[in-house]
C-alpha cells in the first residue's frame, strides 16, 4: 500500500541529504537563508535542458544569464544573437519560442516573470512540465511535475502496465495522486533527483531507494522492467547534399527558413532532404563541385546522411561569410570540418 505521508516524507529526507546541488537550483538550506528561486533563471534551465544533459545544457545557462541578466535583456536582443549562442544545443525551436516568451513577459506582464501555472501555460514554449516546474519551484504551487525521469519513477513504484507513450496519461494521473502542498518544488525536485541518480533506466540501486519499501516493481524483482515502452519502429533516413563554398578561410553561410527543422539557424547552403537519394544536378551556385566527404547525423525522429561537396572562390561577395563554424549547429560542424579534413585550410 502507498501511504503517501510516509512516502512524500521518505523522499523529502533524502532529497534534504543527498539531493543535487545545480547552478539554478535553491536548495533547502539556501531557501533557510532566505535565498528565493529566481523564475527567470529556473525558466532558462528547464528549456535548456530539455532533451539534453544537464552537463550540456549548464554553460548555455551561464552564457546566456551573463548576456541577458533579466527577461527584459533578453527580450530586447536581436533574435540572431539569441540563435548563434544556441548553436549546439540543439531542438533549435526551443531558441525561437525563448525569445518569443521572453519578449510576452516584457510586453504583457511588464518583465516580470509568472509563476503561477496557469498563465505559465499561456507563454510561448511552456508547456505542462515547465509550467508546473516553474509554479513549484518559484510559487510553491501543488503542481504535478512530470518529466522522464519521473515517468520512469512512478511506472516501478506502481508497476504500471499500460505502456508509454500511449500509457502517459494514466501514468501522470498516478502521479498526480501523490501531490500535496508539504514543500512541492522540493518534492518536485526530489522526485526528477531519485530518476536521475537512483532509479536509472538499466542499473537502478534499488537498496539506497528512499521508496524502496513501497515500490511495487522491485518488491517483485523487477524493476529494469518498467516503464514499459512500444517498440519503436527503425529509425527513418533521409538524405541530401551540402556545399562548402569557401574563400580563404571564409565560409558560405545562409540563413534557413523559419519553418522546418534548425528554423532560423545558419548553416552551409544544402539540397532538400528526402527519403531517397537524388542526382546532383540542382546542385546551387554554378560551380565546379568536388565530392569532398560524408556526414550523418542523427535528429530526434530520422537520420540524416549527407554528402558534401565544395569549391573555391577568388573573392568574398555580399552574401553571409563565417570564418569561425563553432556557431553552427552540430550537423553543419560537421560538413564543415569533414570539409576540412579533405581541403586543408
Amino acid at each position: 500500500m502507498h501511504n503517501v505521508f510516509d512516502m512524500r516524507a521518505a523522499i523529502l529526507r533524502w532529497y534534504d541529504d543527498q539531493g543535487r546541488t545545480l547552478p539554478w537550483r535553491v536548495r533547502p538550506e539556501d531557501r533557510a537563508a532566505g535565498v528565493v528561486p529566481e523564475p527567470y533563471a529556473i525558466w532558462l534551465s528547464e528549456v535548456m535542458s530539455q532533451q539534453t544533459t544537464l552537463a550540456h545544457a549548464t554553460p548555455y545557462w551561464t552564457a546566456y544569464l551573463s548576456t541577458f541578466p533579466t527577461v527584459i535583456d533578453l527580450a530586447d536582443a536581436d533574435r540572431e544573437v539569441i540563435l548563434s549562442m544556441w548553436a549546439g544545443l540543439g531542438y533549435y525551436a526551443r531558441a525561437r519560442n525563448l525569445h518569443k516568451c521572453a519578449g510576452v513577459v516584457r510586453d504583457e506582464h511588464g518583465g516580470v516573470f509568472p509563476t503561477d501555472e496557469k498563465t505559465l501555460l499561456t507563454l510561448p514554449g511552456i508547456g505542462p512540465y515547465t509550467a508546473a516546474t516553474i509554479a513549484a519551484i518559484c510559487a510553491e504551487e501543488a503542481t504535478n511535475i512530470v518529466d522522464g525521469n519521473v515517468e520512469r519513477v512512478i511506472s516501478r513504484i506502481f508497476a504500471y502496465d499500460d505502456p508509454l507513450p500511449k500509457g502517459r496519461k494514466g501514468l501522470r494521473e498516478l502521479a498526480g495522486t501523490l501531490v500535496r502542498d508539504d514543500r512541492p518544488g522540493d518534492y518536485g525536485q526530489a522526485l526528477m533527483d531519485l530518476g536521475a541518480t537512483i532509479c536509472s533506466p538499466k542499473s537502478p540501486t534499488c537498496l539506497i531507494c528512499p521508496w524502496q519499501t513501497w515500490c511495487v516493481a522491485h518488491a517483485a524483482g523487477e524493476s529494469v522492467k518498467y516503464p514499459i515502452k512500444t517498440k519503436k519502429k527503425p529509425t527513418p533516413v533521409r538524405y541530401g547534399y551540402a556545399y562548402v563554398l569557401r574563400c580563404g578561410d571564409q565560409i558560405l553561410v545562409e540563413r534557413r527558413p523559419d519553418k522546418g527543422l534548425l528554423g532560423g539557424m545558419l548553416g552551409v547552403p544544402t539540397s532538400a532532404w528526402g527519403e531517397k537519394p537524388t542526382d546532383h544536378s540542382a546542385a546551387p551556385m554554378k560551380r565546379n563541385w568536388e565530392k569532398i566527404g560524408e556526414v550523418v547525423h542523427v535528429f530526434t525522429h530520422f537520420e540524416l546522411r549527407l554528402d558534401v561537396f565544395g569549391a573555391e572562390k577568388d573573392q568574398i561577395d555580399d552574401r553571409m561569410w563565417m570564418f569561425d563554424p563553432s556557431g553552427l549547429p552540430t550537423v553543419f560542424s560537421k560538413v564543415v570540418k569533414s570539409a576540412h579534413k579533405k581541403t586543408g585550410p
